[in-house]
């Protein structure tokens, strides 16, 4: 075949593939819009994606399990999804997929396939949407907003109603809160709508109002004049982390559960998709969601103490710097976190080590932590030094940690990096709170102590983590496939 005409037929594969693109885009979109069904592909987000989007998810995936998936696979499989009457879910089309290569011989179609797949979706319980409100609006509350009220769809799950302040919402205050929600030198400006409206003291996020209450203690709200009821409150302003500072909000009118962004103390510490299962939200009214870095590690440290067993072992967090550090020289009640974030790594203390046993009672007094801050706003690292049980190999810890990415309780949790030139700047943005990096990994000539490396988006990572929290709390989890 001539030079142009093999060019002439990648363009027209390009062009096919490039409409297949499109076609997908509007299932996904309609199957989202119309019957509340959101489909991924291995944990990646498919919705408001372009067609570059999609093709390049689709390699990454086709890489990651090691078998041609493609984009005219996945049409065949969301169209066949968009034939049956299924209830609100979340589906793995990349796991479907996949798995259809597999097993392909042992169907007529793509739909009796999926038929058989999605079966135990006749089960599903219909669900009762949570009111939320969010009492502080720093950076953890900012990104929950925008991915609440970006993935709302029909509302049938978690529903932002109102966020509640200290300082009094003027107009100029308003316009300011509304400016940090719209734009965020980090994470982009957010793919969406924000307008003030002082006249109701509120903002307009996509078209719908949540209210700005202003507080100085939880006790003084009474959420039922707003509408609100039955909410979940979530906590993220780091000042109430005790039992007894936390069941204040649950004096307040129309609250009924609260969820803390911080480690907890006296109250379930969850790492969802490690222990979430062991409470009851029937049973419990408060829970915590441990901090970014316990997210990070207790997913992978999960893995190893299934698996291999951990003897002991060392984590040293290379933690981006945070708004209680210093931008310039200046008194800090912490040792060295007074120095310039901006300028310097910082030696700091972690409570990631015993924080773990929590999630993992089997590793309590197994592991030692500590910290160092770093110049950049965000993207945080992980270094796992750990003397395991059974001896192993590189090839075969990888293999252990890409089974669970791929399969399992922790699918949401676990991103398998492929990448061989990961850096810091490339993990902004990743849903996961743990993204393995298995170009690093490094297993000792015995066998006997590993190095892992885990990066994670101490912002953005944990957000999802949790919303994920929040929806178990709050019983409103739809059915899954992945």
């Amino acid at each position: 075949m001539s030079n142009n005409n093999l060019y002439e037929k990648e363009l027209a594969f390009q062009a096919d593939r490039r409409k297949a693109c499109v076609e997908l885009i509007k299932i996904i979109s309609d199957l989202w819009y119309d019957k509340s069904i959101e489909m991924v592909l291995f944990r990646n987000q498919l919705i408001d994606r372009n067609v570059s989007d999609i093709i390049n998810l689709h390699e990454y995936a086709g890489e990651f399990v090691a078998k041609p998936i493609n984009v005219f696979d996945s049409v065949e499989i969301a169209n066949a999804i968009n034939s049956l009457d299924l209830p609100p879910s979340k589906i793995d089309i990349g796991k479907l997929t996949y798995e259809y290569h597999l097993e392909d011989d042992k169907y007529n179609d793509a739909k009796a396939f999926i038929i058989d797949k999605l079966k135990d979706a006749k089960e599903y319980q219909e669900i009762k949407p949570k009111d939320v409100v969010l009492y502080g609006f720093g950076r953890i509350g900012r990104l929950l907003a925008r991915e609440m009220m970006s993935k709302i769809g029909k509302g049938q799950q978690l529903r932002l109603r109102a966020i509640v302040t200290r300082d009094k919402n003027d107009a100029v205050l308003l316009e300011k809160r509304a400016s940090l929600l719209r734009y965020d030198s980090v994470h982009g400006d957010f793919e969406g709508s924000v307008h003030a409206d002082p006249e109701n003291n509120a903002l307009l996020i996509n078209g719908t109002t949540v209210h700005l209450i202003t507080a100085n203690s939880p006790e003084e709200i009474d959420y039922t004049e707003y509408g609100i009821e039955d909410a979940l409150i979530i906590d993220n302003t780091g000042a109430f982390t005790t039992e007894e500072a936390l069941k204040r909000h649950l004096v307040s009118k129309g609250a009924a559960k609260v969820l803390l962004t911080a480690p907890g103390k006296g109250v379930p510490n969850i790492v969802y998709g490690v222990n979430h299962t062991e409470f009851n939200p029937d049973e419990v009214d408060i829970y915590s969601a441990a901090s970014c870095t316990t997210n990070a590690i207790t997913p992978i440290l999960n893995v190893i103490e299934d698996t291999l067993g951990v003897t002991k072992g060392h984590i040293e967090t290379i933690h981006a710097y945070t708004n209680d550090q210093n931008l310039v020289d200046n008194m800090h009640k912490k040792y060295r976190r007074g120095r310039s974030a901006a300028l310097n790594m910082v030696i700091t203390e972690t409570g990631a080590g015993s924080a773990v046993a929590k999630a993992l009672p089997s590793l309590a007094g197994k592991l030692t932590s500590n910290a160092i801050r770093v110049p950049v706003p965000n993207g945080s690292l992980v270094v796992l030094n750990l003397e395991i049980d059974k001896t192993t190999t590189v090839e075969e810890l990888n293999n252990i940690v890409k089974k669970y990415a791929l399969e399992g309780k922790l699918v949401e949790q676990i991103k398998y990096s492929l990448n061989n030139e990961l850096v810091s700047s490339d993990i902004v943005g990743t849903p996961a709170p743990s993204i393995y990096d298995s170009n690093a990994t490094i297993v000792s000539a015995d066998g006997k102590n590993i190095v892992m490396y885990v990066w994670y988006d101490n912002e953005y990572g944990y957000s999802h983590q949790v919303i994920r929290l929040a929806k178990y709390i709050s019983k409103v989890r739809r059915f899954t496939y992945y």
